[in-house]
């Protein structure tokens, strides 16, 4: 079996930067991108990291993405905005939208920001942790290529459609709660279909809807599952997840919605007829002082980690994790000894390097 093969953090941001660049970006956005892809390979996160960097080339090459952006508020309140991201890198819009839900909180408490017009913006975590230095909780989420039936279906008509909140605690680390409203997110697959290894029964169904453990069941007519695998472990709430994400992401920005929301592959067309502009996200930022002081919540917050962190495990199990544990530990492992890339993510790479004559 062929080992992961580690690279130092400070190499792959040289080298995604300068991809960036290649492609247009300017170089402050172009660090930007390189921030919220590289966070998601810190976090553990493989699936939305580095391994995606020559899909977002593709889209670039296929005219799908904009690597100059006018990214630009379009209709506001005081508390809310629409944001056009002009077929940006969602990677660079995303962020930006979430200033903007940060800086109207800063005035009236809490600011809420719907996007159109964008694309793949990583990690959701990433968007939402903006929002701890500022004493805010910070909330983000975003629709994507369809590719999950609703409970009862065989077709395809959600995406992955992550949820991500961050809220800051006091001497405690942050909790970060970041997850698919699927039961695997997609990129899990990629990751399986790259080792050759099978899925978890519950993660995908066939094209006839019966469950599969192929992870490429999706590249012939199957689909995701909703959180829950099945009705009778609670796919419906699954379901109802993954659409109040596609709702407030698209509908109620003009992105695009449902069965067409544009695929992340580039050789795939968006869909004729579309019903919006691009990829649609939701970003959210609420002032803690708005509903209490911030050190007197901050302080109870770490009463409510240190309580759940305390919680008498099972069997077999070390401890109760809270949300954001892991990501935080691998990723103070992957700064000191480097992150593992898979083979073949390796071998897209360089192919990229050889392709625009950028070292790697």
């Amino acid at each position: 079996m062929v080992m992961d093969k580690l690279f130092s953090f400070e190499s792959l941001q040289v080298f995604t930067r300068n991809i960036f660049k290649h492609i247009g970006c300017s170089d402050a956005e172009a660090t930007l991108a390189t921030e919220v892809l590289l966070n998601a390979d810190l976090r553990g996160i493989d699936s939305h990291g580095i391994a995606r960097l020559s899909g977002y080339v593709r889209l670039w090459e296929a005219k799908r993405v904009n690597a100059t952006p006018n990214v630009r508020v379009v209709h506001e309140s005081p508390s809310t905005a629409v944001v056009d991201g002009d077929s940006g890198l969602g990677l660079v819009v995303a962020p930006k939208a979430m200033e903007i839900a940060i800086a109207k909180a800063r005035t009236a408490g809490t600011g809420w920001v719907a996007v159109k017009n964008s694309n793949h913006f990583g990690i959701a975590g990433h968007h939402a942790m903006m929002a701890l230095p500022h004493d805010m909780i910070g909330i983000a989420m975003t629709n994507a290529s369809p590719l999950v039936a609703p409970t009862f279906s065989v077709e395809r008509l959600l995406g992955t459609n992550p949820i991500a909140v961050a809220i800051p605690a006091d001497k405690q680390p942050p909790f970060v709660a970041d997850f698919a409203t699927t039961t695997a997110a997609n990129g899990k697959l990629e990751i399986l279909q790259r080792k050759n290894l099978n899925a978890p029964m519950g993660w995908v169904q066939t094209k006839d809807g019966k469950p599969s453990t192929d992870p490429n069941e999706t590249k012939s007519g199957g689909a995701l599952i909703p959180l829950g695998s099945d009705r009778e472990h609670g796919s419906h709430k699954g379901y109802c997840l993954g659409a109040w994400v596609d709702i407030f992401s698209a509908v109620l920005s003009g992105a695009n919605y449902g069965p067409w929301v544009p695929p992340f592959v580039a050789f795939l067309s968006p869909p004729s007829d579309p019903v919006g502009e691009g990829i649609g996200h939701f970003f959210g930022a609420m002032r803690i002082d708005a509903f209490r002081p911030a050190a007197e919540f901050k302080q109870h917050m770490d009463n409510w980690i240190n309580c759940f962190r305390s919680a008498k495990p099972i069997e077999g199990q070390e401890r109760v994790l809270i949300p954001g544990d892991p990501e935080r530990e691998i990723t103070a492992q992957r700064l000191a000894e480097g992150i593992p890339l898979n083979p073949k993510v390796v071998e897209d790479l360089q192919l990229l390097s050889a392709k625009f004559g950028i070292a790697f």
